[in-house]
């Protein structure tokens, strides 16, 4: 056991300083019905390096959160991204959806998203497609809530499509 010790000391040790890339590159989107207001409230949560790497691919300059300088480039690239790579559609209508925001933090984004007012809906489709300019190996896990009813799944690349019925 002592011998044990003394092998993985050394390896942890050397972890603990090294940046680690993840193995897997995966997202969520939560798409959550507001029954006072009307609207779909989403919010996008994804690992920093990959947007960081999916905004640079797609618009060709580098982007950094965790960098002050950045935040208007980043406020711009991620509205663009958004309504790109996020459609949602109700009732057969497909609902404008405008960019609110973004909070990051050392390992993770959060995007925040609102589409305009629309009345129960009865069917929610949507086309999510975050991050697949980058991984072909991407999954989007995808939660859908109207009325207090949860309904998931797993968008895996190339897959973008999914409807559920409430």
């Amino acid at each position: 056991m002592k011998n044990l010790w003394i092998f993985l000391l050394p390896i942890v040790f050397l972890f603990s300083f090294t940046k680690v890339k993840h193995p897997y590159h995966v997202g969520s989107v939560e798409i959550n019905y507001n029954q006072k207001s009307k609207t779909f409230e989403v919010t996008g949560r994804f690992f920093l390096d990959d947007l960081e790497n999916g905004l640079s691919k797609k618009y060709g300059k580098p982007y950094h959160f965790n960098d002050p300088k950045y935040k208007a480039l980043l406020k711009e690239a991620l509205n663009n991204y958004c309504s790109e790579y996020f459609k949602l559609k109700t009732n057969n209508k497909f609902l404008k959806v405008n960019f609110i925001g973004y909070e990051e933090d050392q390992e993770s984004v959060n995007i925040y998203m609102e589409s305009e007012a629309v009345e129960a809906p009865k069917k929610v489709e949507a086309a999510i497609s975050f991050l697949y300019n980058l991984f072909d190996d991407q999954i989007n896990i995808v939660h859908i809530i109207v009325d207090g009813k949860r309904k998931s799944e797993k968008l895996a690349y190339p897959n973008r499509y999914l409807f559920q019925q409430f």
